[in-house]
């Protein structure tokens, strides 16, 4: 095939994952359940290119222009789960962000128990790239265990490990310090398994009583307050993603959780490695609109 017989466009499931409406395996079913209507028929089938000309309709609605990628640093605390409904009826982190956030889709998952940076985006495509494990992004945890810890019983994680069969890559784990019974670590990983961390420690006879997110990627928790949102600078966006400049001069504003004030300083402090662990909450109950 020549570049002249090149379908022009995008992919269909990528452009409704662009749009913020659904990641692009789900843009991909939605297109498999009869949803989607490009210039009013209905398609079932997501091996199709579509322009700017098309007019799609994605369940009633017609797709609008998509916005510029944003990106948001979200502080998790303990006791929600990360998708936006729970079969179990637990409260999620979409009943904790603020009631005038647009729909963002979660970079990955922390699970119930844990804590500290999710990073929220309404951009399907910036999502997907951002988990790739081809991206190698470190994401660095603080994590509490009950033990005393040596090097030597540490060295299976430093040269990868496999925990019920799942082969699980090497990571950085460094002790910081002990406090009584418990002791603090810092951990670094490039790819993040279900429940990585605590199913690799169990495996070593390590339990997990704490683990809090501090950064992934260039992207820090630093100060953020438990709870609160901060929307990261759309040119710092542009370029830690290498996204093409539609704004070359446009900034983003800051959207703050509902009880909290917004940061006064452009870009979070990381945690000192030595430095208490912030204080976290119990679970959090939903809460009524």
């Amino acid at each position: 095939m020549t570049a002249s017989d090149t379908p022009k466009g995008d992919r269909i499931a990528k452009v409704i994952a662009r749009a913020g409406i659904a990641s692009r395996r789900d843009a991909e079913k939605m297109i498999e359940a009869g949803l989607v209507e490009v210039n009013g028929e209905v398609i079932t089938r997501a091996a199709l290119n579509v322009t700017e000309a098309d007019r799609i309709v994605v369940d009633g609605n017609e797709l609008a222009e998509p916005e510029e990628p944003r990106l948001w640093l979200y502080h998790k605390p303990t006791g929600l789960v990360t998708t936006t409904k729970d079969e179990q009826g637990r409260p999620t982190i979409y009943d904790d962000l603020p009631e005038d956030m647009p729909r963002v889709m979660s970079v990955g998952r922390l699970d119930l128990n844990s804590e500290g940076l999710l990073l929220l985006t309404n951009d399907g495509g910036v999502k997907r790239k951002l988990e790739l494990p081809s991206t190698g992004w470190l994401r660095r945890y603080r994590v509490r265990i009950n033990g005393r810890p040596t090097d030597e019983v540490l060295e299976p994680l430093r040269k990868g490990i496999v925990v019920d069969g799942q082969r699980f890559q090497p990571m950085t784990v460094t002790i910081d310090r002990q406090q009584g019974a418990n002791a603090w670590l810092t951990v670094g990983l490039r790819e993040g398994k279900n429940r990585e961390i605590r199913r690799a420690m169990n495996d070593i006879g390590l339990y997990v009583n704490r683990l809090i997110r501090i950064s992934y990627g260039p992207f820090q928790l630093g100060q953020l307050k438990d709870g609160a949102v901060e929307e990261v600078r759309r040119k710092i966006v542009r370029d830690q993603l290498g996204l093409a400049t539609e704004q070359p001069t446009g900034t983003a504003k800051r959207a703050v959780s509902r009880t909290r004030k917004p940061s006064t300083t452009a870009r979070p402090k990381t945690f000192k490695p030595n430095a208490k662990a912030p204080k976290g909450k119990a679970t959090r109950p939903k809460r009524s609109r």
